[in-house]
């Protein structure tokens, strides 16, 4: 901002004044950037650090291209849950075999209040069962073809928080299980969603 100064001149007539005007040097200052490029980074960091992706570790097989090599594994049916998802958010768990089973099947809840409570209780009563830690519950968790990818994640959430040691996903039913379940053939692959769209559209 250029500034005004009055004094005498030294020169001319007495008692006159001259006015001159003397140039600064402009400044700028940077207080207010500092401050927002501090706000700045901060928020960043925050964001970055909350919208990391959470991720589950599952462990796989090994890829075997021969199938004939693969060996049945035989399991204590009295470890063995199988937890049948169909849809509508509905769920069937049974102990053993189907045929025989230690429990009956019976409709489950998603959450703490169903089937979490109840993977709680049958871990400790294999535990007392086998007497041994290392052989715990083991739970085949059988997603039909009309089960949502919600549920399954529920549930494969429900296996790390109660830390269900052995578990499995098959998509195998058997004639016996479709029809616990509702569903034909809940193990075959699913509809396309336009399929029945299509067979209800008439030809031109």
């Amino acid at each position: 901002m250029a500034e005004l100064n009055t004094g005498d001149g030294g020169g001319g007539k007495k008692g006159s004044k001259k006015v001159r005007s003397k140039k600064q040097n402009s400044k700028v200052d940077l207080t207010a950037m500092v401050d927002l490029a501090f706000l700045l980074i901060t928020f960043f960091m925050l964001t970055t650090s909350l919208s990391k992706p959470q991720s589950m570790d599952l462990g796989l097989p090994d890829k075997d291209d021969d199938p004939s090599k693969n060996k049945d594994v035989k399991v204590d049916e009295n470890r063995t849950m199988t937890l049948l998802l169909g849809d509508n958010n509905q769920m069937k768990m049974y102990m053993g075999l189907l045929a025989t089973p230690k429990i009956a099947p019976k409709e489950m809840a998603y959450g703490k209040e169903g089937i979490r409570q109840e993977l709680l209780k049958q871990r400790q009563a294999v535990v007392e069962y086998t007497g041994n830690k290392d052989k715990g519950l083991i739970v085949i968790i059988k997603p039909s073809k009309k089960a949502s990818y919600k549920n399954l994640v529920d549930i494969l959430d429900e296996m790390a928080i109660v830390d269900v040691p052995t578990y499995a996903i098959v998509n195998d039913y058997t004639p016996e299980e479709s029809k616990l379940i509702g569903i034909p053939n809940a193990g075959g692959p699913a509809a396309p969603a336009d399929a029945s769209a299509d067979a209800a559209t008439p030809a031109p």
